[in-house]
C-alpha cells in the first residue's frame, strides 16, 4: 500500500505529460469543433439550397474531407523553414497570375485559371490567399516596430501587385480578401495611426480611379447595390429577392426545406454566394444568430491563439488568417442583405465548393500550428 501511495503522483504526473493525439497532430481541439460545427449546419442549409440534391452533399462532404486533410498536413509544416522560402513562394505566385493573364483559361466572361499539362485546373489567386499574408509576416517580422514609413510603402507594394493582377482577371472578391489579408499584417506590426489616416484619405480621394478602372459590370453592381430597385426585373433581381427571403424568415423561420424563395426559384445561387438567405428563410433569425455565434467563437479562438504567440511573425500571421476568415463572413452577409455589392464571396465553409473550402482549411492549419507551437506553460 506504502508503495502504491508512492508510485501513484508519479503515475498521475506521467499520464499529464504523455502526448494525446491533439498534441502529436498539433491540432487545437476547440477550433476542430468550431469548423466541424460550421461544417455541419452547412450540410443542413446545402440540402435545402440545392433543391434536396443528395449528390450535392455528398460531393460537398468528399471536399470538407480533403480540406481537413489538408488542414492536418499545414499544422505539420514548419514555419521557420516556410520563412526561408517565402520570397520565392512569393516571386512564384505573382509569374502564376501574370501566367493566367496570358495563358489562362477563361469561364463566365473572367479569366482565372491555369491548365498545366499533368495537373488539374488550379486558380493562382487561392494560392496567393496565403502566400501574400505569410509574405508580410516574413517582411515585417525582421524590421523595426512599428514599421517605418519605407517599411509601410515596401509592404503596400507587396499587397497591391498580385491584387491589381487578380482584379484584372477579373475577380474583384478575391482581390478585395487578398487586399485585407496583408492590410491586417501591416497594421498588427504595429502601424502608426497617422499612417491608417492617411491611407484612408488617400483611399477616398481614389475612388473616382477605382470606377474608371472598373469593368461596366462591376459598375452595374454598385448602382445595382445604391438602387436596386431602378431595374427590379433585371439587375436589381437578386438582391430584392434576398431580402424577401430574409425579412419573410421572420424570428424562427419556415422550417426546413420550406423555403418558398428557394424552392419556387425566384432566389438565385441559392447553395452558393446566396444561402445564408436561404438559412434566414427556413430558420429564421435564430438560426442565422447561431451560425454567427460559431464565427464568433472562430474569431475569438483566433486571437486568442495569436495573443499567445510568442514570435513576431506567428502573431502578425495568426491575427491576420483570423481576421480574414471573419472578413469573408462579413462581407458574405452584407452583399446578400444589401449592404455592400455583390463581388462573389462565399460564406465559409457553408457555400457549396471546394476551392474556398481547401483555402479556408488551409489557412486555419497554419493557425493550428503557430498555437502548437506557442510558449508552454511551467
Amino acid at each position: 500500500m506504502a508503495d502504491f501511495q508512492r508510485l501513484a503522483p508519479e503515475a498521475r504526473k506521467h499520464l499529464r505529460q504523455g502526448p494525446g493525439v491533439w498534441v502529436r497532430l498539433k491540432l487545437d481541439p476547440w477550433l476542430l469543433i468550431l469548423l466541424l460545427a460550421i461544417m455541419s449546419f452547412g450540410l443542413i442549409v446545402l440540402y435545402s439550397g440545392s433543391g434536396a440534391s443528395e449528390a450535392a452533399v455528398q460531393k460537398q462532404l468528399v471536399r470538407y474531407g480533403l480540406a481537413l486533410l489538408g488542414m492536418v498536413i499545414i499544422t505539420q509544416i514548419n514555419l521557420r523553414l516556410v520563412q526561408r522560402w517565402m520570397p520565392l513562394l512569393y516571386v512564384g505566385g505573382v509569374l502564376l497570375l501574370v501566367a493566367v493573364l496570358l495563358f489562362g483559361v477563361g469561364a463566365k466572361g473572367a479569366q482565372r485559371w491555369l491548365l498545366i499539362p499533368g495537373l488539374p485546373r488550379f486558380q493562382p489567386s487561392e494560392i496567393m490567399k496565403l502566400v501574400v499574408p505569410l509574405t508580410l509576416a516574413w517582411y515585417l517580422a525582421s524590421r523595426p516596430r512599428p514599421p517605418h514609413l519605407t517599411h509601410v510603402v515596401v509592404s503596400m507594394l507587396l499587397v497591391v501587385m498580385p491584387v491589381l493582377l487578380i482584379a484584372k482577371q477579373p475577380d474583384l472578391g478575391t482581390s478585395l480578401l487578398i487586399g485585407c489579408s496583408g492590410i491586417f499584417v501591416i497594421f498588427f506590426a504595429g502601424l502608426l495611426w497617422r499612417y491608417v489616416v492617411a491611407a484612408m484619405v488617400l483611399g477616398a480621394a481614389a475612388l473616382p480611379l477605382l470606377w474608371m478602372g472598373m469593368r461596366p459590370y462591376q459598375q452595374q453592381r454598385v448602382i445595382t447595390f445604391l438602387e436596386p430597385e431602378s431595374d427590379p426585373l433585371g439587375a436589381g433581381w437578386n438582391i430584392i429577392q434576398s431580402k424577401i427571403a430574409i425579412g419573410s424568415g421572420g424570428m424562427n423561420g419556415k422550417g426546413w426545406l420550406q423555403g418558398t424563395q428557394s424552392h419556387l426559384d425566384f432566389l438565385p445561387e441559392t447553395h452558393t454566394d446566396f444561402i445564408i438567405a436561404v438559412l434566414a428563410e427556413e430558420f429564421g433569425l435564430v438560426g442565422v444568430c447561431a451560425l454567427l455565434s460559431l464565427y464568433f467563437l472562430v474569431l475569438i479562438r483566433g486571437l486568442i491563439i495569436a495573443a499567445q504567440a510568442a514570435h513576431p511573425f506567428d502573431r502578425m500571421l495568426a491575427a491576420s488568417l483570423t481576421l480574414t476568415f471573419f472578413v469573408y463572413v462579413v462581407v458574405n452577409i452584407s452583399m446578400v442583405s444589401g449592404v455592400l455589392p455583390v463581388v462573389g464571396v462565399p460564406l465559409p465553409l457553408v457555400s457549396y465548393g471546394g476551392t474556398s473550402a481547401v483555402t479556408l482549411m488551409a489557412s486555419l492549419g497554419l493557425l493550428m500550428s503557430i498555437h502548437a507551437r506557442r510558449p508552454q506553460r511551467t
